[in-house]
């Protein structure tokens, strides 16, 4: 497994590249990083096979698409018990309304990014999520305006 001291200066010109535009061509890569295509190919393999670069993926604009309210989501469990972190972490893989899930420090037990089409979508699926044993709180937090989205990582 490649770690941030194992890449170097070209290997994170690359990826800063290819964040800012996942379809460019290996001839493109390889022009913006002053490498001819070949090496340039055998770099990007080795972040591939490292798991450095995780996948390719397209972003679509949400309101465009009808999934226009996004919800930050804290829920605590009623305990911290084998059974009912793997079951509940189970359950939010079948929900194809969290985009992201984090366990976390503080007051809550995960942070969920919920994406609905509207106030009586997300009251659906809150309705599933109390519907879950070992849910103790649910607490939500409306995204009024997007300021910032999909920024690249800080290479």
């Amino acid at each position: 497994m490649t770690k941030k001291q194992d890449l170097d200066t070209t290997d994170l010109k690359i990826l800063r590249a290819l964040q800012h535009d996942g379809r460019l061509s290996n001839a493109d890569i390889a022009e913006a990083v002053a490498l001819s295509p070949s090496p340039c190919l055998r770099r990007l393999r080795r972040l591939e096979r490292d798991g450095v670069i995780q996948g390719y993926r397209i972003q679509l604009d949400r309101q465009t698409i009808g999934l226009g309210m996004t919800v930050y989501v804290q829920v605590k469990l009623q305990d911290h018990g084998i059974e009912s972190v793997a079951g509940f972490e189970q359950a939010l893989m079948g929900m194809s309304q969290v985009i992201n899930a984090h366990t976390v420090s503080g007051s809550a037990d995960y942070l969920l990014e919920v994406v609905v089409s509207d106030l009586p979508d997300y009251d659906l699926w809150v309705r599933q999520m109390q519907a879950l044993r070992m849910v103790r709180e649910i607490e939500s937090n409306f995204a009024l305006r997007e300021v910032k989205s999909q920024a690249p990582l800080p290479l």
